[in-house]
């Protein structure tokens, strides 16, 4: 079977992952820094955020706390712990690269808001901790570039405690869709005087993926998402943490920019029925 890393963040027992860790294992079990192995029991999993929720055969464990990745900063030291190549709790440190990275996940899903660091990883580390210099959990390591050096990405603190409380709720992750890929595009001042955006950055549709919501909606490609009703969109993960239940009519604000030199782009105010991500 597959190895991997995990987390435990509850004293109960709960461990987050990565989904492709899991895979579709039927029997797991975890090893503990202090040699006990325990049976483990999959709670839920979300493929498109690879990420995994166990829990595991024993109470009063050590823990770790997720905290506010929104808060890194590029250049900002973080460490990895995990079990590289099966080499028990390594632990390797660098610095943010970047965030709000996409990263195509392996059902060919694309993971966006993901944080890349330089940080060395190897086949192992996937689903341990990313933390900052205080160990606060910012984020969980998925992925790394096989055959690139110091490219490394984790999925951030903030999306793992969304996909945390539906799986404890749920056991699956409810999700409305909009059926965009964007990209994230910093903000001009005088842009967010102008539209009374007040987010740093700002979310520009790519491809628009057809019969979804979006192209139902009328969004085409360039166009850049301001609002969900009232609430501005400063992220790929705000857009999924705002939209309603699949079936719920919302006004999406969207500016478009001119198609021809020397005109000024619109503000278009959208009515959009969320739906369910189709199922992979």
């Amino acid at each position: 079977g597959s190895s991997g890393s995990g987390v435990i963040i509850t004293p109960d027992g709960y461990v987050l992952t990565n989904a492709h860790v899991v895979g579709e294992a039927t029997k797991m079990s975890a090893l503990l820094t202090d040699g006990r192995s325990i049976e483990a029991r999959l709670i839920g999993k979300d493929v498109a955020t690879d990420l995994a929720l166990l829990q595991l055969g024993a109470g009063g464990l050590p823990y770790a706390t997720l905290g506010d990745s929104d808060k890194l900063l590029v250049g900002q030291l973080v460490i990895a712990i995990g079990n590289p190549l099966g080499f028990q709790s390594t632990v390797s440190a660098g610095v943010v690269s970047a965030v709000g990275r996409s990263l195509r996940a392996k059902d060919q899903r694309l993971i966006e808001g993901i944080i890349q660091t330089d940080v060395a990883l190897n086949p192992g580390n996937s689903g341990g901790p990313l933390v900052d210099s205080k160990g606060i959990v910012v984020g969980i390591n998925t992925a790394i570039i096989m055959g690139a050096q110091n490219i490394s990405f984790s999925v951030p603190a903030k999306t793992a405690q969304w996909v945390v409380s539906e799986l404890f709720a749920h056991g699956h992750v409810r999700r409305s869709y909009l059926g965009v890929n964007c990209e994230m595009r910093p903000v001009h001042r005088s842009f967010q005087r102008q539209h009374g955006f007040d987010k740093p950055h700002a979310c520009l549709a790519r491809q628009i993926v057809p019969g979804s919501p979006a192209a139902l909606a009328g969004i085409q490609p360039f166009d850049v998402l301001l609002f969900i009703g009232d609430t501005p969109i400063g992220s790929t993960d705000e857009i999924q943490q705002l939209l309603p239940l699949p079936g719920t009519q919302i006004t999406l604000r969207v500016f478009r920019p001119p198609t021809t030199p020397g005109t000024q782009g619109k503000l278009l105010n959208l009515s959009l029925t969320t739906a369910a991500r189709p199922r992979a």
